[in-house]
């Protein structure tokens, strides 16, 4: 049975601060709450910030104008609109607009337009059959390097060699010679230097510019189309900086070409922005190449930006630089991914470029101890006192703090944090807020645009000074649509995030006047786009963001049940079962008159585990049977007879249009608590966990015990194991088995054992993060919320203890020298699990960097090697020093090779 969610790729992540997985989509991993398309001037949308693709792809191609379509729109007097020139221009066929030179228009627009189109526009139609003619053969004939280790695949069949070059050069020439109009006299001129690029005759196409291009002495359109294919020409006689410079240029004057000529230009090093940055003659010229600078080196991007806004302040480009900084900075103070401990989640020290170290060392801590007064002292002292401990109101006194304790909590986001994912690489990041509020404050002084009003405002929502965030948003006066829905998200943004502490009133408060970002509305979208969101999830948005902030709030305010169901489905308990967490959870669903926010936001992920009060009664009950308390796992397993099985989803993995449906168990599967064997009580035979129970697993011998079945539920197992502690509390031979099943059983259930699943809600022992030895001393590994809560597994550790305690009593009362030797190897393999939880919380701390790296490691494996013979082979010991001799260990010699070699 395929188990869900938790696979082999997932559990990658518990050890290792990288989501470096092969599905992993780093665009993903952030809100994006300061929407970066709201920039005015749309042909920059494909430089904004994108870490999936080499250019921002999250806008429609549509929104960049074609400056083409424009130009030939303009050269029609305006008589059709945008759609209707870029139908003419891109759509229309070359025989329809000879029937309409015919005078038999067959085309719905060409009737409209009427003979008389043609005859007033004459020279552009005829520029667009000839252009239409060439079109497909305008592309330069691919030559594969025959040492080339990539195949690129067929290409088309048709390029500009395929055209005779003569007769072609002599029609584009004679219809150049013949054109009035000079822009369509240029356009001939642009075909002549394509054709001849594209022919791999590069001279000539330098030359063809020069005869054909510049004596018109028009700039507009057609002008830097056949700029562009000059400097294509120039790249390809290894003039680079010459044919950067005029890609520079199409970069510059073209809406629709800058994504092709930035990569065109092939800025690779310092030198080559040098170069253009020393031919920039005019402000404009320089003011671009600082963007591209700043573009392609993004460590710190306020002195490139600080240059620019010396040339001009209200440039377009620099709200484009603006933006990315916001999203850098969004990226790094708001991740979707917090890590679960403290190390993992330190704040980074902050650094600005523009200040002293002494002004850093002052600015870097974001959140100061409060100091009491005397008096408040001596209040908190009474309150603790009469009132009982922190600890008894929560599990760690979240419940009894202020409102400004809750403000001042060091573990309230939003603060910046190292990002450790590779899609940053090794350099260092740096955290430049302080530096960007000062800029965008001064420049919002001098530009007339709002945009800067917006972005000083969601810089001091991330330095949490809400207040001033909104009182900027009220101020702004803006008709700018786009500039009018970011205001209103992120006056939601202030109010939510200023709350210190969420009552029931603000929840009452959230329902009235912000329904959109809590009641989620049933959204239809096409195949593609759900199989993308299943693949990903859901991409993360606006509404997502501020759930996470209540689920933070709910945490620090120690209300862990909604805090984790404000991230989680109940069902999800399945893979951390650890009480403390189900304890709090099963609080809030027993808490009466849930208000609308709790019954419609929270309670709504109660799903997907039948019985409800059957699923916490397993999973308390199987908490009581790891701990030994076998009575009190019977009273919660009496409650959970009405248990319909660990809730799973069957996958279709080969058809996407499959339903997911919960998995229906069989009548004699195990379903977390009925068919468990009465190998449970025996011992292994054969250490696999992939084997079948019968290879892997032998029967004691039960006949003194019939109340163990051959296949029991978990309240018979329950029962089962009772009566072997009554029996076990006598002094005979079968007092010793009976106690020596306890062992088996809580063995057998342990990390180590066949068993394992039983008591940690679980459908097989194959491998996964629940039979990790990692452990913490803390009650909880989450320091901020239960987000990312199926990435790690955490439950309480085995007691080996308990087994062995067991193990002691029937080798205290057996007098059979056999079984004391199989009871002897069964402590040791216990013993074995209290060392491996030893190894894993004193894991090695040296570095791969350390160039004693080899050495050092091998002598802390050698200090580990010492400790494990010291401390945990004790019964390994007793088995060689007294047992050598009995067949039983002469035959766990043989089917334990660790055991054999010890012995040895």
């Amino acid at each position: 049975m395929k188990k869900y969610i938790l696979t082999i790729a997932v559990f990658s992540l518990f050890y290792t601060k990288s989501e470096a997985c092969a599905w992993s989509d780093p665009d993903y991993e952030y809100f994006n709450l300061f929407t970066q398309s709201i920039i005015k001037d749309k042909s920059y949308l494909p430089f904004l910030h994108s870490y999936s693709t080499r250019f921002y792809t999250d806008f429609k191609p549509g929104q960049i104008p074609d400056e083409n379509i424009g130009a030939w729109r303009k050269f029609f007097g305006n008589q059709l609109s945008y759609q209707e020139t870029n139908y003419l221009v891109n759509n229309i066929s070359l025989n329809e607009l000879n029937e309409l030179k015919k005078g038999n228009p067959g085309n719905q627009l060409l009737k409209k337009l009427g003979t008389g189109f043609y005859q007033k526009y004459r020279e552009g139609i005829d520029y667009l059959i000839e252009a239409k003619y060439l079109e497909p053969y305008m592309r330069i004939n691919f030559i594969e390097n025959p040492d080339s280790y990539f195949y690129n695949g067929p290409q088309s069949d048709k390029n500009a060699t395929n055209l005779d070059y003569n007769k072609t050069i002599s029609a584009l020439t004679s219809l150049y010679n013949a054109a009035k109009n000079p822009e369509i006299k240029q356009r001939y001129g642009y075909q002549l230097v394509r054709f001849n690029h594209y022919t791999r005759n590069y001279d000539a196409a330098l030359q063809a510019f020069r005869t054909y291009i510049e004596p018109i002495k028009l700039k507009g359109v057609p002008y830097f189309m056949a700029l562009d294919q000059l400097a294509g020409a120039q790249r390809g006689m290894k003039m680079n900086s010459d044919a950067n410079w005029n890609f520079f240029q199409v970069f510059m004057n073209s809406d629709s070409r800058k994504e092709s000529a930035f990569v065109s230009m092939k800025l690779s090093d310092t030198a080559s922005f040098n170069n253009i940055l020393k031919r920039a003659g005019t402000p404009n010229e320089k003011n671009m190449a600082y963007f591209l600078l700043g573009y392609e080196d993004f460590t710190n991007p306020i002195p490139i930006m600080e240059k620019m806004y010396d040339i001009d302040p209200n440039s377009e480009i620099l709200k484009v630089m603006a933006v990315r900084s916001i999203n850098e900075l969004e990226r790094a103070y708001l991740p979707t991914y917090y890590y679960s401990d403290d190390t993992d989640n330190a704040t980074v020290q902050k650094e600005n470029s523009s200040t002293s170290a002494d002004s850093q060392k002052k600015e870097s801590p974001e959140v100061k101890e409060k100091k009491l007064s005397f008096w408040q002292k001596i209040i908190r002292f009474f309150k603790n006192l009469f009132g009982g401990s922190k600890s008894d109101k929560t599990a760690d006194g979240k419940a009894d703090q202020s409102d400004d304790e809750l403000l001042d909590n060091p573990n309230r986001i939003p603060f910046h944090t190292k990002n450790q994912s590779f899609w940053y690489g090794d350099s260092k990041q740096i955290d430049y807020l302080n530096d960007l509020e000062k800029f965008t404050s001064k420049t919002k002084e001098k530009s007339k645009d709002e945009y800067w009003q917006i972005a000083d405002a969601y810089l001091k929502f991330l330095k949490k000074d809400y207040k001033a965030s909104t009182e900027i948003l009220e101020d702004i006066k803006t008709t700018n649509p786009e500039y009018l829905e970011e205001i209103k998200r992120m006056k939601v943004l202030n109010d939510i995030v200023s709350q210190p502490k969420i009552t029931s009133d603000y929840e009452d408060h959230l329902m009235k006047d912000y329904p959109e970002y809590f009641i989620e509305k049933e959204v239809k979208s096409d195949s593609t786009n759900s199989d993308y969101d299943n693949y990903y999830g859901p991409v993360p948005s606006t509404a997502s963001f501020l759930k996470d902030v209540l689920a933070n709030r709910y945490f620090l305010q120690g209300e862990d049940g909604k805090s984790f169901l404000m991230s989680n489905k109940l069902s999800d308990l399945q893979y951390n079962p650890n009480s403390s967490l189900v304890k709090s959870v099963e609080d809030f669903y027993r808490k009466p008159n849930k208000n609308q926010f709790e019954q419609q936001i929270i309670a709504k992920n109660m799903d997907d585990v039948g019985n409800i009060e059957a699923f916490f009664s397993v999973i308390y009950g199987d908490r009581a049977m790891r701990v030994a308390d076998f009575e009190k796992a019977k009273s919660y397993y009496q409650k959970a007879q009405d248990f319909v099985g660990i809730p799973r989803i069957n996958y279709d993995w080969v058809s996407s249009e499959q339903p997911k449906v919960p998995h229906q168990y069989a009548k004699d599967e195990y379903n977390g608590f009925r068919n468990i064997p009465d190998y449970v009580f025996g011992h292994n035979v054969w250490e696999s966990f992939e084997s079948d129970a019968a290879t892997s697993m032998e029967n004691e011998d039960y006949t003194q015990f019939p109340f163990i079945k051959t296949m029991m539920n978990k309240l018979e197992l329950a029962d089962a194991a009772i009566e072997l502690k009554k029996i076990g509390n006598g002094k005979d031979e079968k007092a010793a088995k009976a106690s020596q099943l306890i062992g088996n059983l809580l063995y057998n259930t342990s990390i180590l054992g066949y068993y394992r699943q039983l008591f940690v809600m679980d459908v097989n022992n194959s491998n996964g993060g629940k039979y990790d030895f990692w452990n913490t001393d803390k009650k909880t590994p989450y320091q901020y919320y239960y987000k990312n809560f199926l990435d790690r597994s955490y439950i309480e550790p085995d007691n080996f203890d308990l087994a062995i305690n067991y193990y002691k009593k029937a080798l205290t009362l057996s007098g059979n020298k056999e079984e004391k030797a199989r009871i002897l190897f069964q402590m040791a393999s216990a013993e074995q699990g209290k060392y491996y939880q030893y190894e894993a919380k004193n894991p090695s701390k040296i570095s791969y960097s350390d160039p004693q790296y080899s050495e050092k490691s091998d002598a802390y494996q050698k200090q580990l090697d010492n400790i494990k013979n010291e401390k945990f082979r004790t019964y390994f010991a007793l088995l060689k020093t007294q047992y050598s001799d009995t067949e039983t260990t002469k035959n766990l010699m043989g089917s334990c090779s660790y055991f054999s070699y010890f012995m040895k």
